[in-house]
């Protein structure tokens, strides 16, 4: 993905609020309280400064490698680092593999293994494709080829772009150099009926696909294009095959789309289709969400080394171009800005309705870090209840079930006078997370508060995990149909956990708390 400061601040704000945003990114600003850490205890987060959207992973030498942006200025030009992990959980930072040269960054992409050496680098060598700007001035975006033999540790680039930006080296016009602008993010799937690579390419209003034997030479093929515009462009987009559980298989395009402005997600959308060789054919052209909160940005997927073919894993960068730009918490108390979501797996599932859809589960070595387990006695609630329990770094997993009760729901981050808290509930047809109530005025969130997702306004009961460490919470909803993911910023303080109803009593069961007592 781009990372131009001045074009985001254009894009998500204007005038006063845009300048603000822009010098907040640039300076960093004390609060008033002490400087405590605030680093995420069970999420990857960077050793220091900026970071930004995860590239798709590869798994080579025992363990998957994962490569993110990163910069030493908030939202500034950066290259890629690299980190590792066995588990999907405890990473091991390595340092920037594709390094800001004389000034140029390097922006979002994808990798692969060639395990046919079809690119001739050798067998099992990593190659990447990244967006880099060939033109200085106008900025046009092309696709860069980077290649690696010793298992994704270091990487060498060529020279020229490895797919040419159709619009940028002719641009004269304001309007056609904003349209150049907008060719990033490839992503590159290997077709194994044809026997190619696939890659599909972001655009401002489509996304375009290319198709190649060698990863070197690519061959244009057709736009898919979308009728709501609405959802704005393509960023990020994401390209896979998957065999359902009924055991059909299925082509899915995914992109990371800002449809804020006609009341859906900013997060991650897909499509469910078809490839012919030539175009992608979806099943419907109203996509999916794979999130509801405000941030799963930037996301990708990659295959389970166990079940490649009906598992995936998928990450995504907890943050939000509506306000990005900005300072938090931990760039005062730890050094850096940004953290990754959780590691979760997805599988595909026909729905009742014929369609089939992704649904996400927290990746199960998750338990493997739990310091300490509490289970919380049965609970009928009509009003409040304060839990006897704190803590900072944890899952709440919890049976919901009601009668009358219009909002029924539950507060974690609560401050000790219950002034401070996120509460996430249900309410009419609606499955929400609000963290206005644990919003800081040096680091607003707001009107970014509430996130909702849309659930039965009939259901009388609801299954939730709720994952919250310092500064985040995520929210998988029954059999994973439904998640929810927002940063938060919690203070140290806010540590306690209440269940609450509105309009009669509600039934709180198989309470069950699991603590990440320590960093990982």
């Amino acid at each position: 993905m781009k990372q131009d400061i001045t074009r985001r601040a254009l894009l998500h704000g204007t005038g006063a609020g845009a300048l603000a945003m822009l010098m907040r990114g640039l300076g960093h600003t004390q609060p008033a309280h002490a400087l405590s850490s605030q680093r995420a205890v069970y999420h990857m987060t960077p050793p220091s400064d900026w970071l930004c959207d995860p590239q798709r992973p590869v798994v080579a030498g025992g363990a998957t490698h994962l490569y993110y942006l990163h910069s030493d200025q908030n939202n500034g030009p950066g290259g890629w680092d690299h980190a590792s992990t066995v588990d999907g959980v405890a990473f091991t930072h390595h340092g920037t593999v594709a390094p800001l040269e004389d000034g140029v960054p390097v922006w979002t992409g994808s990798l692969v293994v060639d395990t046919q050496n079809t690119a001739g680098f050798g067998t099992g060598a990593v190659v990447a494709l990244a967006t880099r700007p060939t033109d200085g001035i106008r900025r046009y975006q092309e696709q860069y080829l980077y290649w690696s033999t010793d298992g994704g540790v270091t990487f060498t680039r060529l020279d020229d772009p490895v797919i040419v930006n159709p619009d940028g080296r002719t641009a004269s016009t304001p309007e056609e150099i904003d349209n150049a602008e907008w060719f990033r993010d490839p992503k590159i799937h290997w077709d194994s009926m044809r026997g190619e690579w696939v890659c599909v390419v972001g655009r401002a209003r489509y996304a375009t696909f290319y198709t190649s034997p060698n990863l070197h030479q690519w061959t244009m093929r057709q736009n898919f294009d979308y009728p709501n515009h609405a959802l704005g462009g393509i960023e990020c987009p994401d390209l896979f095959e998957m065999e359902a559980d009924d055991g059909t298989r299925h082509w899915i395009l995914g992109a990371s789309m800002d449809a804020y402005g006609v009341g859906l997600p900013m997060t991650y959308a897909y499509w469910m289709g078809s490839w012919d060789g030539t175009s992608f054919i979806a099943d419907d052209l109203d996509p999916q969400w794979l999130d509801w909160g405000w941030d799963w940005y930037g996301a990708v997927t990659w295959p389970s080394t166990a079940q490649p073919d009906t598992r995936r894993l998928a990450i995504g960068w907890m943050n939000n171009w509506k306000y990005a730009a900005r300072d938090v918490p931990t760039d005062a108390t730890d050094g850096y800005n940004g953290q990754n979501s959780i590691v979760r797996e997805l599988r595909l599932e026909r729905q009742p309705g014929g369609w089939c859809s992704l649904l996400s589960s927290p990746i199960a070595s998750l338990g493997d870090h739990v310091t300490s387990i509490t289970s919380i006695p049965d609970r009928t609630v009509d009003g409040s209840f304060v839990l006897p329990w704190t803590g900072r770094a944890y899952e709440l997993e919890v049976d919901l079930a009601w009668g009358d009760a219009g909002n029924v729901g539950i507060s974690v981050g609560r401050s000790a006078d219950g002034a401070r808290h996120t509460n996430i509930g249900k309410f009419g047809g609606e499955l929400y997370v609000d963290r206005g109530p644990s919003d800081r005025a040096e680091y607003p969130l707001a009107p970014y508060s509430r996130a909702a997702a849309p659930i039965d306004p009939t259901a009388r009961a609801v299954h939730l995990r709720i994952f919250v460490d310092t500064q985040s919470v995520e929210v998988f909803v029954n059999a994973g149909h439904t998640v929810l993911s927002q940063q938060v910023h919690f203070l140290e303080t806010d540590t306690g956990i209440s269940f609450y109803t509105d309009g009669g009593p509600a039934d709180f069961t198989g309470v069950t708390i699991r603590e990440f007592g320590t960093p990982i």
